[in-house]
């Protein structure tokens, strides 16, 4: 009975260490985000460049970094990011941005970061503002 006891014990400790070293592996786009500065390549609202001087995206132009803790700066805006949808969705969240900023990736590679939105427009309610950023390594 003592034997089925420490095997019993043993198994369980096997199956917590196992379960810790799976929560401690990060995938490939955590890697791909976090290790990197990214620099803005292209800012576009409804395909025109936005990050002109006054332009929707002005603020989100120059670099973005993804800090391993979920904290970043995303141009002049410093919040938080997560991964959600199977790590095909970025969250951005700030307290300068009116809204969370819920993007789709479209490429996440070590050269690329594209990422697509859709945005509030305050001019036009009726129709968002269809928002692409494009980033490449610095």
């Amino acid at each position: 009975m003592k034997k089925l006891g420490v095997l019993i014990i043993f198994t369980g400790a096997l199956f917590v260490l196992s379960c810790e070293k799976e929560s401690d592996e990060v995938s490939d786009r955590f890697n791909f985000l976090t290790g990197t500065v990214w620099l803005s390549d292209s800012l576009l609202v409804n395909g025109v460049d936005g990050s002109y001087p006054g332009g929707p995206l002005e603020n989100f132009k120059g670099e973005a970094i993804f800090n391993e803790d979920g904290t970043g700066t995303f141009g002049i805006y410093t919040g938080t990011w997560k991964f959600e949808q199977n790590e095909t969705v970025l969250k951005i969240t700030s307290p300068s941005l009116l809204i969370v900023l819920t993007t789709q990736i479209v490429e996440l590679t070590a050269t690329s970061l594209k990422i697509t939105t859709t945005y509030p427009n305050s001019a036009n309610p009726d129709e968002p503002l269809n928002i692409r950023m494009t980033f490449k390594p610095k």
